[in-house]
């Protein structure tokens, strides 16, 4: 839908219930420090506690079926630190990537006044979200749970209950890399201690009676190969999609308009807080501090009308050049 603001600015100047008059201006991008983000969506709120669940029957198992029973204290000690050191990074990682704003959008910033002030000029457009009032950037893309619109969004994940964008996705990318590797770590571990059960006495190899203990190991064995396949999938997913500077949404969408992508390593340097380090390890190591939106991230040329349908883009291309007369800038529903 093209609306030209000179004419038409009813539609842009609805006023959302949680808009105030004197706040009509957007907070600068990014929100306060320390500002805390979360979800309030069942679904997600229910994933999350089941993967904390999961993660703290692992070490449940992992501790007191596997290794303190275990004779060899030097195994026992060695696997212990380095299965509570992963689970301990993956739940930060977690947390992490669930409670940090993932690039939301002020919302609604899509006024009257906001859109006067970039004092657009012809052949210019902003996008403008119908869902939550704002004011769409380049590359963001509104998410239907959290109900804003997030930069470089790249998919919504019940998992870590919250959206992976520009701000947490190197966080998501920690979280999927410790869960497989604590997975593998623990399917090692059963694999070597069932081989010591059969060997051994059953009822020696741990504190359970030998039905309960190769319930619990199963169980175990189970959870670990299912996790480590799916965390395995989503870290190269998500390294893919950093290595080429395209987001899932992008990749599906299969944009036609030509985009500037960053180089492999820039892209990667932005997501894990530049150059290589510990810190790309390191989940209270945030990543590359966002630049600050000025007046011309809002806006974006006629051309790269980026996010709509072949329709919509040719229903543009008309009315530009019908209007291109009209020293008009012009403003699009998206």
């Amino acid at each position: 839908m093209m609306l030209i603001p000179t004419h038409h600015f009813r539609d842009i100047e609805r006023k959302p219930a949680y808009l105030r008059p004197e706040e009509r201006i957007p907070p600068p991008y990014p929100g306060p420090a320390g500002a805390m983000w979360f979800i309030r969506d069942g679904c997600g709120i229910a994933c999350a506690i089941a993967t904390w669940f999961l993660v703290l029957y692992a070490e449940f198992v992992v501790l007191f079926v596997m290794l303190i029973p275990s004779r060899d204290y030097v195994y026992s000690i060695i696997n212990g630190i380095l299965f509570n050191l992963l689970a301990f990074l993956a739940l930060a990682s977690h947390c992490r990537a669930m409670l940090t704003d993932p690039g939301a959008v002020p919302k609604g910033n899509a006024t009257k006044e906001f859109i006067e002030s970039l004092q657009l000029k012809p052949g210019q457009v902003v996008y403008k979200c119908p869902k939550c009032c704002s004011i769409k950037p380049d590359r963001a893309h509104h998410c239907s749970v959290c109900k804003r619109c997030i930069r470089k969004m790249d998919h919504h994940c019940p998992w870590v209950n919250n959206c992976v964008g520009e701000n947490n996705q190197k966080y998501f990318v920690l979280f999927t890399m410790y869960i497989a590797l604590i997975s593998l770590h623990a399917l090692i571990m059963v694999g070597f201690h069932f081989l010591h059960c059969f060997e051994e006495d059953w009822t020696k190899c741990s504190y359970f009676s030998p039905p309960t203990t190769v319930i619990l190991l199963i169980l175990l064995c189970f959870e670990g190969l299912l996790f480590l396949i799916f965390t395995s999938v989503m870290f190269g997913t998500q390294v893919h999609s950093i290595c080429t500077d395209e987001t899932g949404i992008e990749r599906l969408k299969r944009k036609h308009q030509p985009r500037e992508h960053q180089g492999s390593w820039e892209a990667v340097q932005e997501t894990f807080g530049g150059d290589f380090s510990l810190n790309w390890f390191n989940p209270f190591s945030g990543p590359c501090h966002p630049e600050l939106l000025n007046d011309g991230g809002w806006v974006r040329q006629a051309a790269s009308a980026s996010d709509h349908t072949e329709t919509t883009e040719e229903t543009t291309e008309e009315r530009l050049q019908e209007r291109k007369s009209e020293d008009s800038a012009e403003v699009t529903d998206e």
